[in-house]
């Protein structure tokens, strides 16, 4: 029985804790902002971060505000008797946006714009430079919540769309869909690459340099995965020697990314700060997921989004 909700200070990176203490005043158990050294009597932890702390405390349950919960020690949790949940199936339409949002930038040229923007630089691009989305071709690989997201914003664009997923089983929005071990064939004939995987042993440096030279010279690859999926060395070899048309970033190897990455000073790379589901609807959907998993507890159910 959960009688006291700590909501941890490190939710703080994507929106003020206090705002999911309101979102969450419906609930009967207790609901208060905490730190790591205020875990005193707190039955269910709401987290961004994690800390070891967390396995000393008389926990039952941690809920991760994001997807990967690649930080977090799985083995340790589960001999200490914590549950872990995640947000997954709660960011497909805002990084689905996004990854729309990317793939306009590119074929409108909008990011070199706002850069004129900011020279004050009137100038039209080369004439063979724009396109348009529609008829271009996409592979997205990792079908969960997140690529179907994506998957069904480029199909309503008119973009040619292929995935990629460990079982290839039909998938909305989706004309093809390859095994994982047909990669190289999926991401071959695209003009946009789209990362949507979890971080785990097998997906781990997944896009390296095998991977980038498979890829059309004139391809974008599209990362809001995590950024150890991809080889980021490999990567600036790539957009350096132009065996890529273009990149764009919301995840890095190093978070944030270093001041001396040469990925900051390229024209060709869209460098954005892990925020591909960043919604001001982000509190009422942790809200939500934390209310039934509340709930579950109370009748004994098994938990939403469990991982551990």
């Amino acid at each position: 029985m959960v009688t006291r909700i700590g909501i941890h200070a490190s939710v703080e990176t994507l929106f003020p804790p206090t705002v999911l203490v309101d979102e969450l005043a419906d609930v009967d158990p207790e609901v208060t902002v905490v730190t790591s050294d205020d875990l005193d009597d707190v039955d269910a932890l709401v987290t961004f971060a994690y800390d070891d702390a967390f396995l000393d405390a008389d926990l039952e349950w941690i809920h991760s505000v994001q997807s990967g919960v690649d930080r977090f020690p799985f083995d340790d949790l589960e001999a200490a008797g914590i549950r872990l949940t995640n947000s997954t199936g709660t960011h497909g339409d805002s990084v689905g946006e996004t990854v729309a949002g990317y793939m306009l930038s590119f074929a409108r040229r909008l990011h070199a714009y706002r850069d004129q923007q900011a020279e004050k630089h009137w100038e039209w691009p080369a004439w063979d430079e724009p396109f348009t989305l529609a008829g271009s071709s996409l592979c997205v690989v990792g079908l969960g919540t997140l690529g179907q997201g994506i998957a069904a914003r480029a199909d309503a664009l008119g973009m040619d769309v292929v995935g990629v997923k460990r079982t290839p089983t039909p998938v909305d929005h989706v004309d093809t869909v390859y095994p994982s071990p047909d990669l190289h064939e999926a991401i071959a004939d695209a003009k946009f690459v789209a990362l949507a995987v979890p971080l785990t042993d097998d997906t781990a440096g997944m896009i390296g340099e095998a991977e980038l030279d498979a890829m059309r010279d004139d391809a974008v690859l599209v990362n809001v995965a995590r950024g150890p999926v991809v080889d980021q060395d490999a990567l600036v070899d790539a957009l350096e020697a132009d065996d890529l048309a273009g990149a764009a970033l919301d995840v890095f190897e190093t978070e944030p990314l270093p001041e001396d990455s040469p990925l900051w000073e390229m024209d060709e790379v869209v460098v954005t700060p892990h925020a591909a589901a960043a919604t001001r609807d982000y509190p009422r959907r942790m809200a939500a997921l934390v209310r039934e998993n509340v709930r579950r507890i109370a009748e004994g159910e098994r938990l939403a989004n469990g991982v551990v």
